[in-house]
């Protein structure tokens, strides 16, 4: 009767573990905040024209809206950990409401600059690393597969949302088009804000969902959630996971080789996203079929973000990242060689492929080596950090088409960033290898 009691079911009356939940709320946030950051590159011919300024401008627009979200992910990344996602989500759909909102009134450049470069990029920095720092909290075992689900949110945004604006761009203008986009970024993160929970402690539930047994010891809380009265953020739970502070995690040499592996493919990630629509229209193809290829980098996006979680699970995320480095490698050089849509859409496939797995591996290795009770400050600073750097991509990509007439040597020059960080990702796991290597006993005096 003792064993039978103390086996109990993961909660009275739930069925489903509240972290899945998470995972999926966590999907539809990603989906509304990247859907409406990734229509920005399909209607980049039309804000061009009608605000009569140069691509390169506006694309510096773009970029600082990259490096502000990016740079102030650290804070919301901190933000999280202290006081939950819930505060912090919903502090995000008013920035982005507002930002998005502000930027269909524009009628020059400085202003698109403001409300888009950094009002909606505060907001912005509300959505990547809170989220899956969330996610990462409420999963160890299956950690792999529930960040699959939460970042796949980005790839079905990258799918849908440019066929909808490329057809739409046709009936409406760009205007009428960000402030629907504003209002429904506004109402979809406040709804989301209410259905997060920072945590399974937080809920009476450790973590893989079973619950507290009557009398079980927990450590002391790291933070409490001002909005529930359940129980803390995180506790230190009965695992072998590690848990080291931000400035704990700086201090490690694994720290700065992942920093580096991230900022290598985050230095040219967002190129294909806002100019590989424009690079099409340049080789003949329309407007709406020449955004069919944004959604292709979705499409490779959803299958790797739904695979690589699995499969980081089983072979290491180390090895799966190694992978689809590899991947985006390969895709940058076809674009640079491409000249039909006949070889832009197979390597706009794998692009999103390679995209969608690294942002899937990146929050699970961070937990997996830094523990979970600081993955919002440790993702939120590495994020800062190396997807800061994102801003550069798209305006670089622009600068050379305007000096160049191509996009070619952009392309080239991404590859060569992505193969540092494939290179990178060999000295993780030496580095990984060797301290799991068993130290050999010292023989003392016979």
């Amino acid at each position: 009767m003792q064993a039978q009691s103390q086996a109990q079911p993961r909660s009275q009356g739930q069925r489903i573990y509240y972290g899945w939940v998470v995972a999926w709320t966590a999907f539809g946030v990603l989906s509304v905040t990247y859907g409406v950051q990734f229509s920005f590159g399909v209607l980049l011919p039309s804000i061009v024209e009608d605000l009569g300024i140069s691509r390169t401008a506006a694309s510096l627009c773009f970029s600082m809206y990259v490096f502000v979200y990016s740079a102030l992910s650290s804070y919301s990344g901190s933000l999280t950990d202290r006081r939950g996602p819930r505060l912090v989500l919903a502090i995000g759909a008013v920035l982005l409401g507002t930002g998005y909102g502000l930027s269909a009134l524009a009628r020059n450049e400085w202003q698109l600059f403001i409300a888009l470069g950094l009002i909606a990029a505060a907001g912005m920095s509300a959505s990547f690393v809170p989220c899956n720092a969330t996610v990462v909290r409420w999963f160890l075992r299956r950690r792999g597969q529930a960040l699959s689900i939460s970042t796949s949110g980005g790839s079905f945004a990258a799918i849908a949302m440019p066929l909808l604006m490329g057809w739409l761009i046709g009936t409406t203008s760009w205007r009428v088009l960000y402030g629907v986009m504003a209002a429904v970024v506004f109402v979809g993160l406040l709804t989301a804000s209410r259905l997060m929970a920072a945590s399974p402690e937080a809920k009476g539930l450790s973590i893989d969902g079973e619950l507290r047994r009557r009398g079980e010891p927990t450590a002391t809380a790291t933070a409490t959630d001002p909005g529930s009265t359940n129980g803390p953020l995180v506790t230190n739970l009965n695992t072998e996971e590690p848990s080291l502070t931000r400035r704990e995690a700086m201090r490690t040499r694994m720290f700065w080789i992942i920093a580096g592996i991230f900022l290598c493919t985050w230095l040219v990630v967002f190129l294909p996203l806002v100019h590989l629509s424009p690079f099409a229209r340049g080789l003949g193809a329309s407007a709406g079929l020449a955004a069919t290829l944004v959604s292709s980098v979705g499409i490779g996006g959803l299958l790797g973000r739904t695979l690589t979680g699995t499969v980081s699970d089983r072979i290491g995320g180390d090895a799966t990242l190694g992978i689809v480095l590899s991947v985006q490698v390969v895709a940058f050089l076809v674009f640079a060689v491409s000249h039909s849509l006949a070889t832009l859409y197979p390597a706009a496939v794998a692009f999103g492929f390679g995209y969608g797995g690294t942002t899937t591996v990146f929050p699970a290795i961070v937990g997996d080596r830094f523990g979970r009770a600081h993955a919002g400050a440790i993702v939120g600073l590495l994020f800062a950090g190396a997807g800061s750097l994102a801003a550069v991509g798209p305006f670089m990509a622009a600068w050379i088409y305007d000096s160049t007439g191509s996009y070619r040597i952009a392309f080239l020059l991404s590859a060569a960033a992505n193969a540092v960080g494939v290179a990178l990702v060999f000295v993780l796991r030496a580095d990984s290898r060797r301290r799991a290597a068993p130290t050999p006993a010292v023989a003392g005096p016979a």
